[in-house]
């Protein structure tokens, strides 16, 4: 990628990538996907995947626009990957499908936007001891390793 390429249709590309893999997800047989975190056991569902892809595209969206604004960004209060709630349980639908799909596009999406109304200028100014707005969509653009821990089901 060039330095005048938006950054964030990396993030775009990763979102493509996380539902590549999540297509496959409503083979789902219900049973725990055993993984790790920081060394330690994790457990694993295609619910919890996406809760996870939506809120990382979400925490660091808004850590872009309060860096814009020359605000500091809300600390998350999420447990993230640490745990797995009740509703990451749930089965998930061919519709549950189409909702995912559409919501982790449009905040895709939202970041490619984003990035070029605040224009090339804007990616790679320092922020003091935040990340750049180029730093952040590289960052972001991995969301596809919860996608991974889940996998392509048969």
């Amino acid at each position: 990628m060039t330095d005048t390429e938006n950054p964030a249709l990396l993030v775009a590309q990763g979102v493509e990538k996380c539902l590549e893999i999540a297509v496959t997800w409503h083979a789902w047989d219900g049973q725990p996907i055993a993984g790790t975190v920081d060394g330690g056991p994790n457990v694993w569902t295609p619910g919890k995947a996406l809760r996870r892809i939506n809120d990382h595209l979400i925490d660091h969206l808004h850590e872009v626009e309060a860096l814009l604004a020359g605000a500091e960004p809300m600390p998350d209060k999420w447990h993230g990957r640490f745990v797995t709630l009740g509703v990451d349980w749930g089965r998930l639908t061919e519709p549950d499908f189409d909702e995912a799909q559409s919501r982790l596009r449009r905040l895709g999406r939202t970041y490619v936007l984003r990035y070029a109304a605040a224009g090339v200028q804007e990616w790679d100014a320092p922020r003091g001891s935040a990340w750049t707005l180029r730093h952040i969509a590289e960052h972001v653009s991995n969301v596809t390793a919860y996608a991974a821990a889940v996998g392509r089901l048969t």
